[in-house]
C-alpha cells in the first residue's frame, strides 16, 4: 500500500489553465481512484493569484478518474478535523502528474458541519469561462450527488480514508 512514488496535482481552471499545484506521495493507486498523502510544510504554488502557500497539516486526498469530485481531509494529531472537497472533472493521469478541472463549486467540513462554498465564485466563472450549460447543471447535481454520498457514508467516506491516517509520522 505505501509507496514513495511523489506525484504532481494540477488544478486547472475550465479550459485547461493552471490553477495550483503540489507535490504529494501516491499512497493506493487502482484503474478508479487514487489516494495520496500530502505532507505538512508542503508548497503549494497558487497560480491564479502569484503566490506559493505553506501548507501547516497533513492531508489525505482522493481523486477519482470517473466521479466529479476530489477529497482533502486534514489531519491533525490523528484525527481528521475538516474535510475540503471540491466539484471538478474527473481526474486524469499522466505519467506522475495527476490533474482535475476545478468547478468552482466546494463543500467543506469545518466545525461539525458541512457547507457548500464558492457559489459565487462558480456563478462567475460560470460567465467568464464560458461554462456550456450542460456542464453548469452536471456541476450541480454532482455537488448533490456528494452530498447524498457523505450523507450514506458511501465510498470514500466509508471509513477507507481513515485506514491511511497511521501511515502519517507522529
Amino acid at each position: 500500500m505505501e509507496s514513495n512514488q511523489i506525484l504532481t496535482i494540477q488544478s486547472l481552471k475550465y479550459g485547461d489553465r493552471l490553477h495550483y499545484e503540489w507535490n504529494t506521495r501516491l499512497l493506493e493507486r487502482t484503474g478508479e481512484h487514487l489516494f495520496v498523502l500530502s505532507e505538512a510544510g508542503r508548497q503549494l504554488k497558487h497560480y491564479t493569484r502569484g503566490k506559493t502557500f505553506t501548507m501547516n497539516n497533513w492531508t489525505i486526498e482522493f481523486f477519482s478518474f470517473h466521479s466529479w469530485f476530489t477529497v482533502s481531509a486534514e489531519v491533525i494529531n490523528g484525527q481528521i478535523k475538516q474535510y475540503y472537497c471540491n466539484i471538478n472533472q474527473p481526474a486524469k493521469a499522466n505519467g506522475d502528474v495527476v490533474s482535475f478541472v476545478d468547478l468552482d463549486l466546494d463543500l467543506i467540513y469545518r466545525n461539525g458541519e458541512w457547507k457548500v462554498v464558492d457559489e459565487d465564485e462558480f456563478a462567475l466563472h460560470s460567465v467568464q469561462l464560458g461554462y456550456p450549460d450542460e456542464l453548469i447543471r452536471r456541476a450541480r447535481e454532482e455537488l448533490e450527488s456528494l452530498q447524498r454520498r457523505i450523507a450514506a457514508e458511501q465510498f470514500p467516506f466509508d471509513g477507507t480514508i481513515e485506514r491511511f491516517i497511521p501511515l502519517i509520522p507522529v
